[in-house]
């Protein structure tokens, strides 16, 4: 009897291990649909699921067999309905670029600075700014605007200066004309998808203040009670940067205390994530675990003086309630991130279920903490926080799992012990930081070693302890200043980061197996089995083109270009993308993180002309690539020399890789001397192989595509051509066009940029010779391949996802 009751339980274990497992299951698969299907298919899949559970008259088995299937479709249904029901929100393609008035709060504490104010407004009503158009328009219940200071486009968030009558702060109440579009992001390879971080944040349009000379002047109508949080969160973060002088110090602080993480400069992020330690300077899940971590200690020390409340309720719950509930004050000061978010919901599972007196085998505790989180995020899959959480939650479970002797212990050793789990977490996690970013520091376990507790022990208390006593604000900067000057000397080490290629998905499954297997507290033979799991992954390179043959792939970063040729042995960048802002540009956006995935090193960055849609991310992929040589048309004091001495395009220059010859047509040495503005000195490359051929044309206008024809009509035949000047109307002339012949033009433009290219006209002369016009802001990144020329592959077709902008044809631009 008691052999069949031993083995009943160990059913129902197994049993629930399948549900909770099939849950994830179905959840992750939801994710992969392009799209999605009626709101009714998915209640239906969640009602049979939820009823298949419940079916417990089958053998063992096939009971876990049938918790598994009914979980997974329960976990699918969920996630799909509620995909849907959010999706009914979105905006209407037709209120794009139309003038607005809406009536909102500001919901969250703004982002300011020299050129601006961010922020996020919960619209309460929505109106035309035309009084003769009927009815009321439908607008998303939040949206995040920016307002700009007149004739700026670029972004900083540093130093905080504020726009002239720009000032919004949380929980006002304010009266704007504005402008929206639906949420429209880059889509590449390896890249990160803003479109989905959008509808995470629940935000469903973007858009910009309206404030000229024709449109009605913003109103604030009043301060609300409303957001007090973040209120209080804003407050203290401006009063961080008032108190200290330095700032990337202040930066550092106000990320501690608030959850800012615009606050830390684009140069202190870069020191950071080279030393391994920027999971420190952010409000992530480990802060808001440390957190609880402590102060549950403080409550149970505190709880233990009272014998009443002993009596009352037994000290070590109460340390865990008061722990979660102290932790959840804490994320919703940061801001309430989505990952403190998924954090406390993973903290909250596992105090209810030690509340309840259960006591589950720590494999069914995980998977429940990731479940739950799922359940309320089912889009927590898709984002790399989530599984590096998951991974560092389950090393931690298998640890104590197999060491239930250390759960005793003195302060002292409870310290200890602490921080030799986050030792165990950073081993745990870098193998899945390679795989996720494709980078890991090499120093970062000694970085860590003194930066956790440093961070911890020292910086951390003071910036809190600062909101009572700011003169700790003091004491804190000269704790960060410390710090940095120890990791700005360890990211100057050489070889302080290693890289790799992007490996598919089943090998990095098993990197990760490998890396976890080596942290476990397992007998040694067990462990070195992770070894020959790990060196395939470590060991792994892309695949490049055969010999003699050659790929383009022409990045999605908005108004710019960006072309990567690669061959079998050697890879060229054309164009390197635009500035977005002060801090943020296409390479180190987009082009690093896409080159690192590739493991590409680059021979030759050739930046066509001096404009910065074309030089913005130079600078980043320089630094990245520290062999490439810089073949362009910028002038000699052009800043980009400094970086790299810059050999001068010239029509005549030709080169050969792996049996394919590039060519540069344009400019002629004459042109220099004549030219009056950057585009007519635009760096025109060819690249052919005897089978296919590919022009890259820059910023060329009319008059250097005429040039073109009359000088060399024979060498511009090309199948795929990069479509000069993003298709403005001043380029892609008649004549240019039957000279090149294409099967495939590419156009690198922003999404409703304010300068409308492509030009209909354009557009129109393309698809009269039967070209392909492929526009990144439709495919995403384009991939070409000599070996199927008459092909393109779009990134957004070949990955797409349900919550993906599909944007609409026509249409006007922004301004």
């Amino acid at each position: 009897m008691t052999r069949f009751r031993a083995s009943e339980r160990a059913v129902g274990g197994a049993g629930a291990f399948a549900a909770l497992g099939g849950s994830l299951l179905g959840a992750a698969l939801q994710l992969q649909q392009p799209m999605l299907w009626p709101a009714w298919a998915y209640a239906g899949l969640l009602g049979i699921g939820m009823a298949g559970m419940w079916w417990r008259r089958m053998p063992g088995r096939t009971l876990l067999l049938i918790a598994l299937v009914c979980a997974a479709m329960a976990g699918a249904g969920l996630a799909g309905w509620r995909a849907v029901v959010y999706a009914k929100g979105a905006l209407d393609p037709a209120l794009e670029g139309l003038d607005l008035r809406v009536t909102g709060v500001v919901s969250e504490m703004p982002q300011r600075n020299e050129a601006g104010t961010r922020f996020t407004l919960d619209v309460e009503s929505a109106q035309w700014t035309d009084p003769d158009l009927p009815g009321r328009p439908a607008v998303p219940d939040r949206i995040a605007l920016g307002w700009y200071a007149e004739g700026s486009s670029l972004w900083s968030r540093t130093p905080p200066a504020v726009v002239a009558g720009a000032s919004p702060h949380a929980g006002e109440r304010w009266s704007l004309a504005v402008r929206l579009k639906a949420p429209h992001g880059s889509r590449n390879p390896h890249g990160f998808d803003s479109e989905l971080w959008m509808w995470e944040q629940g935000l469903q349009a973007s858009g910009h203040v309206r404030t000229g000379a024709r449109d009605t002047a913003p109103v604030l109508l009043g301060t609300t009670w409303r957001h007090p949080i973040e209120r209080a969160r804003e407050s203290v973060r401006d009063a961080v940067f008032e108190r200290v002088p330095d700032r990337a110090q202040a930066g550092v602080i106000a990320a501690l205390v608030t959850g800012d993480q615009n606050a830390i400069d684009r140069a202190g992020w870069d020191v950071f994530r080279a030393t391994g330690v920027a999971h420190l300077m952010s409000i992530s899940g480990l802060h808001v675990t440390m957190f609880a971590w402590l102060a549950a200690h403080v409550v149970g020390l505190l709880w233990r003086r009272s014998t009443r409340l002993m009596l009352w309720l037994p000290a070590q719950q109460a340390a865990l309630v008061g722990g979660v509930l102290l932790a959840t004050l804490y994320a919703l000061f940061s801001g309430w991130g989505v990952p403190s978010q998924r954090t406390v919901w993973m903290l909250a599972t596992v105090a209810l279920l030690r509340l309840s007196g259960r006591r589950w085998p720590w494999p069914n505790v995980w998977l429940l903490t990731a479940a739950v989180v799922v359940a309320l995020d089912p889009w927590a899959p898709m984002q790399a926080g989530f599984w590096l959480s998951f991974v560092a939650v389950g090393v931690l479970f298998a640890s104590d799992a197999a060491a239930p002797g250390e759960q005793q212990g003195g302060a002292a050793f409870r310290l200890l012990r602490f921080f030799r789990e986050q030792w165990t977490i950073t081993l745990a996690i870098t193998p899945l930081s390679l795989l996720l970013f494709q980078q890991v520091s090499l120093i970062g376990l000694l970085a860590n070693a003194v930066a956790i507790p440093w961070v911890t022990l020292v910086i951390t208390p003071l910036a809190m302890f600062g909101m009572v006593v700011p003169p700790s604000w003091d004491l804190a900067a000269m704790a960060v200043q410390a710090l940095g000057l120890l990791l700005q000397w360890l990211a100057g080490l050489p070889h302080a980061t290693l890289s790799m290629a992007a490996p598919p998905w089943w090998l990095a499954a098993c990197g990760v197996g490998g890396g976890a297997l080596l942290v476990m507290r397992l007998p040694w033979p067990m462990r070195g089995l992770g070894v020959p799991l790990l060196l395939p992954v470590l060991l792994w390179q892309a695949p490049r083109p055969p010999a003699g043959e050659f790929e383009l792939l022409a990045a999605d970063i908005g108004q710019g270009n960006a072309v990567l040729v690669r061959t079998a042995t050697h890879s060229l960048l054309y164009d390197a993308g635009p500035r977005y802002s002060l801090e943020s540009d296409a390479g180190h956006r987009v082009l690093v993180p896409l080159l690192r995935a590739y493991g590409e090193q680059l021979d030759t960055l050739v930046v066509s002309h001096r404009d910065t849609d074309h030089t913005g991310g130079a600078p980043a992929v320089l630094a990245m690539q520290p062999e490439a040589a810089l073949l362009s048309s910028i002038e000699a004091a052009h800043p980009l020399q400094a970086m790299r001495a810059a050999r001068r395009c010239e029509a005549g220059q030709s080169w050969s890789w792996d049996g394919v010859r590039f060519e540069v047509l344009h400019p002629f040495e004459s042109d220099y001397r004549s030219f009056s503005k950057p585009n007519a000195v635009s760096c025109v490359l060819r690249i052919d192989n005897g089978r296919a051929a590919a022009l890259l044309a820059g910023d060329i206008e009319r008059l250097q595509e005429t040039a073109l024809v009359m000088r060399t009509p024979q060498l511009l035949r090309a199948d795929v051509l990069l479509a000069p000047h993003h298709g403005s109307k001043t380029s892609s002339g008649a004549a240019f066009l039957d000279a090149v012949q294409p099967r495939i033009a590419l156009v690198q433009a922003g999404y409703r940029n304010r300068f409308g290219h492509p030009a209909q006209e354009v557009a129109t002369r393309y698809r009269e010779r039967g070209v392909a016009l492929i526009e990144n802001t439709r495919c995403g990144a384009a991939h070409w391949s000599s070996l199927r020329p008459a092909d393109v592959a779009c990134e957004r077709e070949r990955r797409a996802r349900y919550w993906q902008h599909r944007p609409s044809l026509g249409g006007p631009p922004d301004s």
